[in-house]
């Protein structure tokens, strides 16, 4: 990146903003208001030109109106994939409200019923939808393949309450919702026929294109054995959701269910993944059984085992996700943030938040597309997550320096590429992988 800088005679802007990894923080030029708007102007200007390209029109299995997570001809641009869709809404949304555009403001709408349309046509008898979902094929990673009970290929992420209630507040309508409500319910009820630990968290079955892809505490592991962190706050997240629109669709019984089944899940996720001795959250592994009475049947058992889980002690940043979903009480976030943000660059990149701590020995820079690499590398989703927690908790300038970071990269990328890619080196702010990737690096608009 620094070559092509000064082969092509970047302005001041990306030249400032680009550092070899060796560089001492102290060293570089100091971040000021006026960098700070220049930045988000050019992000603005790019973003005005290429936002409406990721609004696609009906093609073959996509059959109606609906949102692209990358510009055509990009890797990702025939698809529709689970919770790349929420995140791609929420920045189209973003955009229109920033440049008070109102017609595209409705076009996202449209386009974002459409997408939720196509994920709901695609569900199976037993609820369960495809997370993956392509011009061509209806379900390229065979998520709906027939298989035994429990089924352990992977769905759709818990994402379409959030997804509708991001719509509904933006259209001040949920009427249009209401076919397809019970298909929502469905969906719930699939995850908990397959997928509730003996804990009440949810476990992924296989490890399968699960969002953060190689994380360890997932990857590699036995089925249905890892309570992921990312999993259960977004399935906290979604039964909130869903619970709020029950409310508008005046289905109190339904409400008042997915509320019960919010709070019994966030109670759990406190119970069992919050360490108070590294003030951080961690996925549990939920295959503690106790076997003694298989086992030595001819001993009678003595001391209960009472440990139903084991915290799998790999810090990542889904560490940070119950800050994010506002589940994390007051002196857990302040534990947290103090211990394993600030205290240290562990998590703290010069370009943004590491996806995995820095310490660990599986951390690493390597390029790869399956699965792409969360063993280190900002990604811009990575960063929102934490920047939101931060904020929500009163860390207003622990946040306000995470989102100059954001702004610094992209704005960087953008001059010495011409367009974004999927994620970044945190030390020396290169890109990594994926040019012309849009997708979450749009939520950096709500951090301008």
């Amino acid at each position: 990146m620094l070559a092509t800088l000064a082969v092509t005679g970047a302005s001041t802007l990306g030249a400032r903003r680009l550092f070899a990894a060796d560089q001492p923080a102290s060293a570089r030029p100091a971040w000021s208001a006026t960098d700070r708007q220049a930045a988000a102007d050019k992000l603005m200007t790019y973003f005005t030109r290429t936002a409406p390209q990721l609004l696609r029109p009906p093609q073959g299995i996509l059959s109606h109106a609906n949102i692209a997570p990358s510009l055509p001809g990009k890797q990702y641009s025939t698809t529709l994939w689970d919770w790349d869709t929420l995140w791609t809404t929420r920045g189209l949304f973003r955009f229109a409200h920033l440049t008070k555009d109102d017609a595209f403001r409705a076009k996202v709408a449209e386009h974002a019923q459409g997408s939720l349309q196509i994920f709901f046509d695609q569900a199976s008898p037993e609820g369960r939808i495809p997370m993956l979902i392509s011009v061509r094929n209806a379900d390229p990673l065979d998520c709906l393949k027939p298989a035994p009970a429990p089924n352990h290929k992977n769905q759709a992420k818990p994402i379409f309450g959030q997804l509708a209630l991001l719509t509904a507040d933006e259209t001040n309508d949920v009427r249009w919702l209401a076919p397809h409500f019970a298909k929502l319910l469905k969906f719930y009820d699939s995850w908990t026929a397959n997928n509730v630990s003996q804990i009440g968290l949810l476990v992924w079955g296989d490890d399968v294109a699960i969002g953060n892809d190689n994380d360890p505490t997932t990857f590699g592991r036995p089925f249905f054995s890892s309570a992921n962190l990312l999993l259960n706050t977004l399935y906290y997240r979604d039964l909130q959701a869903s619970a709020e629109l029950a409310r508008r669709l005046d289905r109190p019984a339904d409400a008042a269910k997915l509320s019960e089944q919010a709070a019994a899940l966030g109670a759990n996720l406190l119970k069992y993944c919050w360490d108070p001795r590294d003030r951080f959250f961690y996925t549990v592994d939920t295959q503690c059984v106790d076997m003694r009475a298989k086992l030595i049947k001819s001993v009678k058992p003595g001391m209960d085992m009472s440990w139903k889980c084991l915290p799998l002690k790999i810090q990542t940043f889904t560490g940070f996700l119950p800050l994010w979903c506002g589940l994390a009480t007051p002196p857990q976030a302040a534990g947290l943030v103090q211990a394993n943000y600030v205290a240290d660059q562990r998590f703290r990149g010069d370009w943004g938040v590491r996806s995995l701590s820095s310490l660990e020995n599986m951390y690493c820079m390597d390029f790869s597309s399956n699965p792409s690499n969360w063993l280190g590398p900002v990604w811009i989703i990575v960063n929102y997550f934490v920047w939101q927690g931060l904020e929500n908790y009163g860390f207003h300038d622990e946040a306000r320096d995470l989102a100059d970071k954001t702004l610094r990269l992209l704005a960087a990328d953008l001059e010495a590429h011409g367009s974004l890619n999927e994620y970044y080196h945190p030390d020396s702010g290169a890109p990594l992988s994926h040019q012309g990737f849009m997708d979450w690096n749009l939520l950096v608009m709500e951090m301008m």
